[in-house]
């Protein structure tokens, strides 16, 4: 994680998320306006056809867009999201980067990629998040 973030904040986002926790998305990388995670493929990931569920993609792209939505400090809660789903993946690892398009004063844009080990692009997304703390 790079300096300029707050060490403090993403222990303390990490440690109250219930949700990538009993997923085991783990967050791999967060520097200001960039956060990374990452899915170990397991079983409970899956849906009944054998890939990872649609509902899973979205939560792990909502989770790297909201780590680089509070980047900066301050509180975000999600206002709204669309992803597009492309392709799949039934084993190993995928990963989900949220890059930051726009910081406003109240809402910040975020995109969304997600990838599986061999480059290919799963699924993409913007995500728009309402800042809550406006310090």
């Amino acid at each position: 994680m790079q300096a300029d973030i707050a060490t403090h904040n993403v222990e303390d986002l990490t440690a109250r998320n219930a949700f990538a926790v009993f997923n085991h998305l783990e967050v791999e990388h967060v520097e200001r306006d960039y956060a990374v995670f990452k899915l170990d493929i397991r079983p409970e990931s899956k849906n009944p056809r054998g890939f990872v569920h649609g509902g899973l993609l979205a939560g792990m792209a909502d989770n790297a867009a909201g780590y680089a939505a509070h980047s900066d400090g301050r509180v975000y809660v999600t206002q709204s999201s669309h992803m597009n789903y492309l392709h799949n993946q039934a084993e190993g690892v995928i990963r989900a980067a949220g890059r930051v398009l726009h910081r406003g004063r109240t809402v910040c844009l975020v995109r969304v990629d997600i990838t599986g080990e061999d480059g290919a692009l799963l699924a993409t997304g913007e995500l728009a998040y309402f800042c809550v703390d406006r310090k």
